[in-house]
């Protein structure tokens, strides 16, 4: 189970990424409340999380940083758009967790695929296995 400093990274980087179009949206919204209250975090502190900044932590196993990965995928297309600008900050990120290059861009392609963009876990762990193999 990640550390209370690691669930307060993990939710601030997906704010970070929600603001990246100047605005937070209602789904948006939600779907950060709702990681939130997956990972055991309270009201107060995921509020705080919109006004103040907190340490980055980079998740530690390649599992975890696919999983907030999917997270990431998951949160831009929760509005039913996607913008270029959404698309290469998403791109960056995974670059930036060390992810394979190849595999976020299969990721990037595939989700169009399904609807909503809602790529399935399995697909998504199997592209990313395809990579590590």
């Amino acid at each position: 189970m990640a550390s209370q400093k690691e669930k307060l990274s993990i939710l601030s980087e997906m704010i970070e990424f929600a603001k990246v179009d100047g605005q937070i949206k209602e789904p948006e919204f939600n779907f950060l409340k709702g990681v939130a209250d997956q990972l055991g975090v309270d009201r107060e502190t995921f509020n705080s999380l919109f006004v103040s900044e907190v340490e980055h932590v980079q998740p530690k196993s390649q599992a975890d940083r696919i999983l907030q990965f999917h997270r990431l995928v998951l949160l831009m297309n929760v509005d039913a758009e996607q913008q270029e600008l959404e698309v290469t900050k998403l791109h960056n990120l995974g670059l930036s967790m060390g992810l394979p290059p190849m595999a976020i861009q299969r990721v990037l392609a595939v989700m169009n695929d399904y609807p909503g963009g809602v790529v399935p876990p399995k697909t998504l762990i199997d592209i990313f296995k395809v990579h590590y193999n």
